[in-house]
């Protein structure tokens, strides 16, 4: 077998290990950076989809402690620390509706319905009919204070996740008064 230069020093090349730390790094990095940067964006949604919940526990409890009949700047001001607590980058929905259970007509009624924030508008009797499954099985005439939150969450980076739209969905019972009333009725 005859060897030429050029065969001896290609067969030489492969052999050689000097320089592959090197091609391993500059081939592996990308794909390291892309999974940090994925691994950071997927806790992020986490954190802020726990931290919406979080929100609108804290408003519903906030209200299901009122005794005073609630009026547009209190709900304003649940809009506002809606925002304050989520930190939010995005627009911010709110909509607190009071909900009354009738046994004799076995089906759920609205007793008064607010929204803050674009999007979504306030409940109608009929909008509670069809979240009915939804909500807890209750006494006759008894109350629940239903919150919903919603908020987008937007990646930092771009991953290839698509923006989520983070909704909650949270009731209370009214703890110190039968029924939190809203201040016109």
């Amino acid at each position: 077998m005859i060897r030429t230069p050029f065969a001896r020093w290609f067969q030489t090349f492969l052999r050689d290990t000097r320089g592959s730390v090197s091609v391993e790094f500059v081939i592996i990095m990308p794909m390291l950076f892309w999974t940090f940067m994925a691994v950071y964006v997927y806790f992020d949604g986490y954190r802020q989809s726990t931290v919406n919940l979080k929100a609108a526990y804290t408003i519903s409890d906030l209200l299901s402690r009122e005794t005073d009949p609630i009026n547009d700047e209190y709900v304003d001001s649940m809009h506002d620390l809606l925002q304050v607590l989520t930190r939010a980058t995005s627009p911010t929905t709110l909509r607190i509706t009071v909900v009354r259970w009738d046994a004799d007509e076995d089906r759920y009624y609205r007793d008064w319905s607010v929204v803050r924030g674009a999007g979504i508008s306030a409940l109608t009797n009929t909008d509670v009919s069809f979240i009915a499954e939804l909500l807890p099985i209750m006494p006759n005439n008894e109350r629940v204070i239903l919150v919903e939150t919603t908020n987008t969450f937007i990646p930092l980076y771009g991953i290839g996740m698509e923006n989520i739209s983070l909704d909650n969905f949270v009731f209370t019972r009214p703890r110190f008064a039968p029924q939190v009333l809203w201040e016109s009725s």
